[in-house]
């Protein structure tokens, strides 16, 4: 998977955009650790940013560099939320539980902003989020949604754009109504998780790039191991996510690598940009496959969704991706696209995050579910509390239970292209 995703980032406009890390060594030789972090994306980074905090020290281990994969590729919508939804949640906790877990990611919103405002991350904050319907029978369902969200969760922060008012909030004949959301917002992902990097190094992490692990030994203490070296700590959290694979196969076949893509257009005429989106806030579908769009601060469109379950990259992507961007917005014939690249996100069978433990001093996050970007940020918050011995949190969501993608490990990929395509048909119905 790491060459086949190494392919899949070498035109992004992130990091075309952002001042890149020094590189950090990769580990050589033993090393002793309180905590040893696998996996330099947002969810590592946050958990050894929290325990470098707290006074733990802390050596992270990243197999290629840090944010390299989803953490640094991903659209930049910061939402509050699921992506599951809250069925899961009500299935198996109280009502009381299932609203804890909602106000999780509002506390994760709050991280986000208290992170970059702490650490002075410039990383084109812009808050607003729209969830648009494309057809007249989505929209009932929206706003039952919107509804139920204000009532029962308590969140104050959703507004109901009518068919009337749409076309005032995004210039597309496509979408039909939409919820915008004034708390949830979007912004430069890649920008954001070096921040976080840089006040993790800051804070006293030990950060080893090119550093894949191996081995892991199940010991107390924990014994991590690479091709060059091993880390001995009191604690292990594992955040790598799709990578994890042959590493721990017992967690991985819980979670499908779904690749995810996104294209970039050259700069627009100012006026033309402004135009698009009112607000310039990020707007996405509420299709099963869906599509999500906003505009940057340097005036591109960036326009993402096309999804592959087969882990093959669609072929003539730029072209394909360009005719969807153009069906929504016509008025971008004459804009070129600068920029085209991808990635692969965790998904479960019930889209639900993945948290849990593989031994009483052994963590794991996984699951985000392309929700990750704020998800990542309280599930590092809540591993670290874990470690600290507060675990009353990160045990609420030991409380879903999540099945294998069926299958096998050679039978799950073409199983889950079928499915998809019948949610693909529903979505064009």
């Amino acid at each position: 998977m790491f060459a086949q995703d190494e392919k899949l980032a070498n035109n992004s406009y992130y990091t075309a955009t952002a001042q890149p890390l020094a590189e950090q060594p990769s580990l050589q030789g033993a090393m002793h650790a309180d905590v040893c972090v696998v996996g330099a994306g947002l969810a590592g980074l946050s958990t050894a940013l929290e325990l470098a905090n707290a006074g733990f020290q802390v050596v992270l281990l990243e197999a290629k560099r840090v944010a390299w994969a989803a953490s640094g590729r991903n659209g930049g919508q910061a939402i509050a939320g699921y992506a599951c939804g809250e069925e899961p949640f009500e299935k198996v906790m109280s009502m009381d539980e299932a609203k804890r877990a909602f106000n999780l990611t509002i506390e994760g919103l709050d991280l986000m902003r208290e992170r970059i405002r702490q650490y002075h991350i410039d990383c084109d904050l812009v808050d607003g989020y729209m969830t648009a319907s494309v057809k007249p029978k989505s929209t009932a369902g929206l706003f039952e949604w919107a509804d139920r969200m204000s009532e029962v969760y308590d969140y104050p922060y959703l507004q109901k754009i009518s068919a009337a008012e749409m076309p005032d909030w995004v210039a597309s004949k496509r979408y039909h109504s939409g919820v915008l959301d004034k708390n949830s917002a979007h912004l430069h992902p890649l920008k954001y998780a070096l921040g976080v990097a840089r006040a993790a190094l800051n804070a006293g992490v030990q950060i080893f790039e090119h550093s894949l692990v191996t081995q892991i030994d199940y010991s107390d203490p924990a014994v991590v191991k690479t091709a060059q070296g091993q880390v001995t700590a009191k604690f292990v959290v594992l955040a790598g996510n799709v990578y994890i694979d042959e590493l721990v196969p017992k967690i991985a076949k819980r979670i499908m690598p779904v690749g995810t893509y996104i294209i970039a257009t050259e700069r627009l005429p100012k006026e033309t940009a402004d135009s698009l989106i009112k607000n310039r806030i990020a707007v996405c579908d509420n299709n099963f496959v869906l599509d999500y769009f906003r505009v940057t601060n340097d005036d591109r469109m960036l326009f993402g969704g096309r999804v592959s379950y087969s882990g093959i990259t669609p072929p003539n992507l730029p072209v394909a991706m360009r005719k969807t961007m153009l069906r929504a917005f016509p008025q971008l014939e004459s804009a070129k696209v600068e920029y085209c690249w991808g990635g692969f996100v965790d998904v479960t069978m019930n889209r639900a995050p993945d948290f849990g433990r593989l031994a009483h001093n052994v963590y794991y996050l996984q699951g985000f579910s392309g929700h990750g970007l704020i998800l990542t940020g309280i599930a590092g918050k809540l591993a670290a509390e874990a470690v600290r011995g507060q675990t009353e949190r990160f045990d609420l969501f030991g409380k879903i239970k999540h099945l294998p993608f069926p299958g096998g490990k050679y039978l799950r990929t073409p199983a889950q292209v079928l499915g998809m395509a019948y949610y693909r048909l529903k979505d064009y119905l």
